[in-house]
């Protein structure tokens, strides 16, 4: 019971600013869920392990689904502080490196193929990490990925 009442506080707090109408959660995990937005987009979704600051936003991560197919798996995080400009991210599952593009506060896998990659490897671990330069120091995010295959297969059949 204290498991599906903190999963269901997770998906609470990942819905984000979104009027409840405009979304559907999809499936509810340990550390991820998956919901239908408006506009034919579903996401599979995680915060980081380290809860933000006060007044700063929640590091995330979220896989991406469209009706129209244009996104089949985009991964993206969120960072709670800007990336210096010009320098990468780089996320580590398991033993495998993915070099990320990052812009502002965020970073996006490159594509189809590493995506897949991404996906297959995040079904594979317990864990993942991101790191990438952060302007005033390093930044270096934990997810659990307990869920995680649900909550991208549920996103994924969503759309």
């Amino acid at each position: 019971m204290r498991q599906a009442a903190a999963a269901l506080g997770v998906a609470l707090g990942l819905l984000g600013a979104e009027p409840a109408a405009a979304q559907r959660l999809l499936h509810a995990g340990t550390f991820w869920a998956a919901f239908e937005r408006s506009g034919g987009l579903c996401e599979a979704v995680s915060r980081s392990e380290m809860i933000a600051a006060p007044g700063r936003p929640q590091a995330r991560a979220t896989i991406a689904f469209t009706r129209d197919g244009k996104r089949r798996g985009e991964l993206h995080f969120l960072f709670a502080r800007p990336v210096r400009p010009g320098a990468a991210a780089v996320l580590t599952i398991g033993d495998q490196s993915f070099l990320l593009v990052t812009r502002g506060s965020s970073a996006w896998s490159r594509g189809p193929a590493q995506e897949a990659a991404i996906i297959a490897a995040m079904r594979r671990s317990t864990e993942m990490r991101v790191r990438a330069q952060g302007q005033g120091g390093r930044i270096s995010d934990r997810y659990l990925l307990g869920g995680a295959p649900t909550a991208i297969d549920a996103a994924a059949l969503g759309c």
